[in-house]
């Protein structure tokens, strides 16, 4: 039989035949089964058998595990590139991953300061044990990137070892090259046929990590004949950084610290915590902002207007501990920007007193010297002094110390903490047992409360206020070392007449113990019109009448660029029969405002000011005094004031 060709079928039937074929392809899917790709190993090798087993290639987005070398991101910020082990797996570590997953170790851990102590989890794992971040730290996320070689690891920010802003690791610390210092002040008088002049220093040499230091001054007068001079060396020392300790040495003179006893001077060996080992964001008090973030986020916080910190944050929970304030009150202001557009805001009120610290943070103060004083009513008895603070979790901070000496014991323990709203507060008692001049025996305690407190709605801040109680036996490391009962302290003053006039500077009388002392330190903004302030201390005696008391009022504002300021002040003290009280102008004008130019710092002349006092004392007195300062020299080293009175 023959068979047709397409010549021999009319045209009509051509395309009819290939509708039908169209038609029936149109058809045809409906009913083919889903098949994978296959490679048949047998096409390699005679033997299939012995070729390896090809089976993850069968799927595109599949690769083989083992060691990759990545650049390692953490929150967005790059880590470094590193070697790391990848396995296979069925967890999402992004589209890009090709199905492997980082082996994570101790190791790998540290390098991503991961606080492995917070998830018992990681703290048990072997050092060389592959460890499944995503199962082990809720919230944490991976994203594999095979292509580019980038490994992307978010972290809730709460789950990482806290890293301060400013860090420098100490084996990257410089003691710095070998020097000689010398910082000096020079002012003098010549008027009415009397010269007087005065010098001081503060000289010093720097060898390797020593620091050998000397501050003197040197007094000079003549006149009509008569003439003195005196130079007084005010101290020597020593010092040194500890730094495994965060801490200072000093041997030789120099003063204990004043953060729970009164500060005294002292000729011996120091070893106390420096804030200057630390970064400046960590340096000072300032509260733990903690929180939680829905997105990564923008994290900015505020004082006073100005922001302090920004920084971006994970998903889940996070601790902010490195905060740097710029002043010792103002509330924090918290904004937390998160991806999708949504904000957070919320205020953390913040004051502080001195011994405050952040949370984690201890302090210690030790001494052992002789007690050194400018006082020639006192001798030098050998005294021991130990103190330490620690900061504890919801804004606490306890503190305690010892006082040792022969002839005097004391033993002291407090308690602060910030109160937010409320400001910040701290109380302490101190315990005391003394044997003084007259060889009498006391004993007796000493409650001290401060406070802190800062107002920003009305422009008022409590900077200081404190209150100190003490019980009629109660005395300090500073009264046992008078040698009598009862003195004077004299300074001498030229009287014109070829001799020294005795001029009374302190009394003391340790048959009237402190009893109550109040101070503060209370100013009030008034915007653009300046401020107001007020500070004072009023002391009362048990035995008798008398107190001291001295304190001070003062306004201070500017215009057009004019600083001025007016005072009163007022000085009452035990044992000394004048009050003083003073009426003080003040006035600085810079030379820019008087040139009408536009002020430069590399201008000698637009750092130049000139300055004029006028005071006016209870006994009528009245002084002048008109002068120009400044600064010179690269740097603003030099700094000078001339003055006519």
């Amino acid at each position: 039989m023959k068979i047709p060709t397409t010549t021999d079928i009319p045209q009509r039937y051509t395309w009819c035949l290939a509708g039908i074929c169209y038609s029936s392809l149109a058809i045809l899917p409906s009913f083919l089964s889903y098949a994978e790709s296959y490679f048949n190993p047998a096409f390699l090798l005679e033997n299939g058998t012995s070729v390896a087993d090809l089976s993850r290639f069968e799927r595109g987005n599949h690769q083989p595990a083992g060691v990759y070398r990545v650049d390692l991101w953490r929150n967005d910020e790059f880590i470094g590139s590193q070697d790391i082990v990848f396995e296979s797996t069925t967890e999402n570590t992004g589209d890009k991953s090709g199905g492997l997953m980082p082996c994570f170790n101790q190791v790998l851990l540290e390098r991503i300061s991961l606080n492995s102590s917070a998830f018992p989890e990681l703290a048990q794992q072997q050092n060389n044990k592959c460890i499944n971040l995503l199962k082990a730290v809720p919230d944490a996320t991976i994203n594999f990137d095979f292509a580019a070689m980038r490994l992307n690891i978010t972290i809730p920010q709460i789950a990482l070892l806290s890293s301060a802003h400013g860090y420098i690791p100490p084996e990257e610390w410089d003691e710095g090259i070998p020097a000689l210092l010398l910082n000096y002040n020079f002012t003098g008088n010549r008027g009415n046929g009397n010269d007087s002049y005065f010098f001081s220093e503060l000289s010093g040499i720097n060898i390797g990590p020593w620091r050998l230091r000397n501050n003197g001054s040197w007094n000079y007068f003549r006149g009509n004949g008569y003439h003195s001079e005196q130079w007084n060396n005010i101290g020597t020392w020593v010092q040194r950084a500890i730094i495994p300790l965060k801490s200072e040495l000093v041997m030789g003179d120099g003063n204990t610290g004043s953060d729970i006893f009164d500060g005294v001077g002292f000729r011996g060996i120091r070893l106390y915590s420096s804030d200057n080992m630390y970064p400046d964001s960590q340096q000072g008090f300032a509260p733990t902002v903690r929180g939680i973030a829905r997105t990564a986020a923008q994290l900015t916080i505020r004082q006073n207007g100005f922001i302090i910190y920004q920084s971006y944050v994970s998903p889940g929970a996070f601790e902010i501990t490195d905060l740097h304030p710029t002043s010792s009150n103002g509330d924090l202001d918290v904004t937390i920007d998160e991806r999708d557009g949504n904000q957070q805001n919320y205020t953390i009120p913040y004051s502080t007193v001195p011994i405050l610290q952040r949370e984690g943070r201890f302090k210690f103060d030790l001494t052992a010297g002789d007690f050194r004083s400018g006082n020639s009513q006192q001798s030098s008895p050998f005294f021991f002094q130990g103190t330490a603070l620690g900061g504890l979790p919801q804004e606490f901070t306890a503190y305690g110390g010892t006082q040792l000496s022969a002839n005097y014991t004391a033993f002291l323990l407090g308690l602060g903490r910030n109160l937010g709203n409320w400001g910040t507060v701290s109380l302490d008692v101190t315990h005391a047992r003394s044997q003084l001049a007259d060889d009498s025996r006391h004993e007796g305690d000493s409650i001290r409360f401060l406070y802190a407190k800062s107002m920003n709605t009305f422009g008022t801040n409590f900077q200081l206020m404190g209150y100190r109680y003490s019980t009629q036996g109660f005395y300090t490391l500073d009264d046992v070392a008078y040698r009598r009962m009862e003195g004077y302290e004299y300074d001498y003053d030229y009287d014109g007449e070829h001799r020294d006039e005795p001029i009374i500077v302190n009394y003391h009388n340790l048959r009237f113990s402190r009893k109550d002392r109040l101070q503060l330190n209370i100013s009030q903004s008034l915007n653009d019109f300046g401020s107001l302030y007020i500070s004072g201390t009023h002391q009362k005696y048990w035995n008798t009448s008398d107190s001291d008391t001295w304190y001070q009022v003062g306004y201070t504002s500017s215009w057009v660029g004019i600083s001025y300021s007016l005072s009163f002040s007022w000085n009452e003290s035990v044992g000394i029969p004048d009050n003083e009280r003073i009426v003080g102008l003040n006035v600085s004008v810079p030379f820019n405002v008087l040139t009408k130019r536009r002020y430069t710092r590399e201008n000698a002349l637009d750092r130049a000011y000139a300055s004029f006092n006028a005071n006016r004392n209870s006994n009528g007195q009245n002084s002048w005094l008109a002068g120009v300062g400044g600064t010179l020299l690269e740097g603003h080293n030099l700094s000078y004031h001339v003055s006519q009175g």
